[in-house]
C-alpha cells in the first residue's frame, strides 16, 4: 500500500514535470494523477503491448507510469481547455 502511494506520487509528479502549462497542483491531485496515470501505464504496457510484469507492482513500472500519468494530465488540460472542466 505504501509503495502504491509512493509510486503514485512519484508518477504524478514525473508526469506533471513532462506535461507543459497551468496543470493540478497540492499533494492530493498530484497523487491521484499518479494512481491514475499508473493504472492507464499499466494497461498500455501488459494489455496493449505485452510488456511488463503482471504479477507485482515494483520500481520497474515507474517510467509507464509516467506515460501514463503525462496522458491523463494532457487529457485532463484537454478537457480543460474545450471547456468540460472548470478551470481553478
Amino acid at each position: 500500500m505504501i509503495g502504491a502511494i509512493i509510486l503514485g506520487l512519484l508518477a504524478g509528479l514525473g508526469g506533471r514535470f513532462l506535461v507543459p502549462g497551468d496543470t493540478i497542483k497540492g499533494f492530493i491531485p498530484t497523487l491521484a494523477l499518479g494512481l491514475a496515470g499508473s493504472l492507464v501505464g499499466w494497461l498500455i504496457f501488459t494489455k496493449v503491448f505485452g510488456i511488463g510484469d503482471t504479477e507485482v507492482l515494483d520500481l520497474g513500472g515507474l517510467p509507464g507510469a509516467i506515460i501514463g500519468s503525462a496522458l491523463v494530465l494532457g487529457g485532463f488540460t484537454l478537457a480543460q481547455r474545450k471547456g468540460l472542466t472548470k478551470k481553478r
